[in-house]
């Protein structure tokens, strides 16, 4: 078999897809094709398959790929040794199990001088050998048998049958037990972690948050943390294996077992099940954090509007910013709360820009600052009145320090580039968020715990994913947005913007291949993705141009116009999709290119909707038990959604308080930014936590 049809065949078990379709989409990722790409645009080679699972595969072949790597260092290695043994090769060959093809490794991985090689080098390893059979034998003075002991117990350390009988006892039995450092528990640090200072759990039950927190805090020093199994049961696994006689020779192999168990073999295979553990934890934060991170970027734009924009301050102000319709700064300027003279300046700024809608960031002094803008706006005509929008925050400072912000507004302060871009995240959530590294927008837990080369890769999987499902309008959009587009970057992505300014607005799609460096390969990836309105109408759909073709052959049958397929339905219900199936083209890209007929260009990210926090609570002294508000969702976490209910503090839905039924997944109820009625259960005034419940509730 031929490493592609081997690596297709593990991959197919390990992600449940069949090896047909894995093997299409290996071949797609290999010539360069992106996942969005490939999930849109290529569902007859690939079977149709979506964009989380051509990610599952190509996570596994990147695996497997290194898998390959590391092979060719142990044969490398073994060279050095001069092993020609053909069966061992064969074995690695056949081995694409990282955890066996290490245990294979093992005997002849380079390490420190151990106990054994010692008494190796002593000449003890043919007593040891003898010893192993367990036949009665006279035994030799204390010394040399302590020497064979040592020997007999990194054998059995190394051995793959007890390696995988530890492993299997750890799977069943192992307990995670954590201690307070009591030196350090007392510190205020250490409080946070307090439900952890003598904690025991089953390791195969303990949840992701838990486990991140302990190892934080264990990182801290604030914690000690044992992974045991049942240490008889253990022992009894191996003796299986080991001890087949009962004379004091056997006693020496039963001596060298517990010894080799306790000081060798335990504390391998715990470090194995701790990064183990720690990897399964990674990926469910990760996962969090991303489905997070994909609900906040789409959000919904309120579009082109004329906006003033509030950073709330109690003390040095609410930084103000007047926005155009493309969101480029007016004016700027400081108000102050509880000031009346501050509410006749806004009454003046809304009335003078004419302005559509005011966003307010949610940080400290929102609350008072939309009670300020309510009052700047009451006495206006409701027609005329400005909508008012709660603005997420996070990771607006990160933006406003950042090179990005600098050359944006190289004569600006940090302030004014905050306040701005809460202003654009109303205007359009995507174009501005893009700006910010995925890890700095705040939206998961325990994000700087977690491996960092994951959730890099996670989160930047997760923009482009938005970018190119939402689309963008190549006359208009950012460096930024662009470079995000399937098979762009930011050269490319600099590249077009530069041919912009100096030739103008694209007319059409074509106009990109004038781009420099911009290939055929690389239009083929991006086209479909980006929109422009021009001569073509299909350029500002998803329809892709190398399916221009089957568009204009539809439209020719109809004995219409391809503008006239577009807006008539009656036109596009008379299409009979089966007549324009080809070898290349089937149902489902037909399918695709009718749908888009119907809407195209269509945003996908629905409408914007204005906030009310409750007129009678305003701070956490203001709530009762019992008590139904309405809120926002801040925050995902796997054990429940953070609600900020305009007190400063935001309140906990529990994950057990979700819903009447069973919730394993917070996100199977609520999503980010959502507007929730929620019930107060119980509020701990002294340490600023709300519990809160979504049950029997009407939302």
């Amino acid at each position: 078999m031929v490493v592609g049809e081997e690596f297709s065949k593990i991959i197919s078990g390990a992600v449940g897809i069949a090896e047909r379709q894995v093997a299409a989409t290996i071949t797609l990722l290999d010539e360069g094709a992106t996942i969005p790409f490939i999930a849109r645009y290529r569902k007859e080679r690939t079977g149709s398959l979506d964009e989380v699972q051509i990610a599952a595969i190509q996570v596994q072949y990147g695996k497997l790929q290194e898998l390959a790597k590391r092979k060719e260092t142990i044969y490398a290695r073994l060279d050095e040794l001069g092993n020609e043994d053909k069966e061992l090769r064969a074995r690695i060959a056949d081995c694409w199990d990282a955890t066996e093809l290490e245990d294979i490794y093992l005997p002849y991985k380079p390490h420190r001088k151990t106990r054994a090689d010692v008494a190796i080098e002593k000449g003890l390893l043919p007593l040891a050998e003898e010893i192993l059979k367990q036949k009665p034998m006279r035994l030799p003075d204390e010394e040399s048998l302590q020497g064979a002991r040592d020997i007999i117990a990194q054998r059995i350390a190394e051995d793959e049958k007890s390696r995988n009988a530890i492993r299997r006892e750890f799977s069943y039995t192992a307990m995670l037990s954590c201690k307070a450092v009591k030196t350090k528990c007392d510190s205020p640090e250490a409080q946070n972690y307090k439900d952890y200072f003598d904690f025991k759990c089953p390791l195969k039950h303990i949840k992701s948050h838990q486990l991140l927190a302990i190892r934080r805090a264990e990182s801290e020093g604030f914690l000690r943390v044992d992974i045991s199994p049942d240490t008889e049961k253990a022992l009894d696994k191996l003796a299986n294996i080991w001890l087949r006689a009962n004379n004091d020779t056997a006693y020496q192999v039963e001596q060298a077992m517990e010894d080799g168990y306790k000081r060798l073999l335990k504390p391998a295979i715990e470090t194995e099940f701790a990064a183990l553990s720690k990897e399964k934890a990674d990926e469910e934060a990760i996962r969090v954090f991303a489905d997070n991170l994909r609900q906040l970027l789409l959000g919904a734009p309120l579009g082109q509007k004329r906006v003033l924009a509030l950073d709330p301050g109690f003390r040095t102000g609410c930084k103000t910013v007047v926005l155009n319709e493309q969101g480029d700064l007016l004016m700027h300027d400081v108000v102050f709360l509880h000031n009346l003279q501050s509410t006749q300046k806004l009454q003046k700024l809304i009335e003078q820009y004419k302005i559509e809608a005011i966003a307010i960031g949610n940080g400290t002094a929102s609350r008072e600052c939309e009670e300020m803008a309510r009052q700047a706006i009451s006495h206006q005509p409701s027609e005329t009145r400005p909508q008012i929008f709660v603005v997420s925050e996070a990771g607006a400072s990160v933006y406003s320090a950042s090179k990005i912000a600098r050359d944006e507004f190289p004569d600006e302060d940090v302030t004014v580039r905050g306040a701005v871009s809460i202003g654009r995240r109303l205007i359009d959530p995507l174009a501005e968020l893009v700006k910010i590294e995925p890890k700095s927008i705040g939206v998961g837990q325990y994000q700087h715990d977690v491996d960092q080369t994951e959730l890099r890769e996670s989160l930047q999987q997760t923009v482009e994913s938005v970018v190119n499902y939402v689309g963008v309008d190549v006359n208009t959009a950012s460096k930024h947005l662009l470079t995000y587009i399937s098979g762009l970057g930011p050269m490319l992505a600099q590249n077009i913007v530069d041919y912009r300014a100096e030739h103008g607005a694209f007319g059409s799609r074509k106009e990109l291949l004038k781009v420099p460096k911009l290939g055929a390969k690389t239009f083929e990836q991006a086209a479909g993705f980006l929109r422009l309105k021009g001569a073509n109408p299909l350029d500002n759909s998803a329809v892709h141009p190398e399916s221009y073709g089957i568009v204009e052959k539809m439209a020719k049958d109809q004995k219409c116009s391809v503008s006239d397929l577009i807006a008539k339905k009656e036109l596009r219900d008379q299409i009979d999709l089966s007549k324009y199936v080809t070898t290349e083209v089937g149902l489902p890209t037909l399918t695709d290119i009718l749908k888009e007929l119907a809407q195209p260009g269509r945003d996908p990210r629905g409408e914007t909707e204005e906030f009310h926090f409750d007129e009678h609570v305003h701070t956490i002294d203001d709530l009762q038990a019992g008590m139904i508000l309405p809120g926002i969702v801040t925050n995902i976490s796997a054990f429940g959604a953070f609600v900020d209910l305009g007190v400063h503090k935001d309140g906990l839905i529990h994950i057990s308080e979700m819903a009447d039924r069973r919730v394993t997944n917070p996100q199977e109820v609520v999503k980010l930014h959502q507007h929730v009625r929620v019930r107060v259960l119980d509020i701990d005034r002294a340490r600023g936590r709300i519990q809160l419940s979504l049950k029997r509730v009407d939302n």
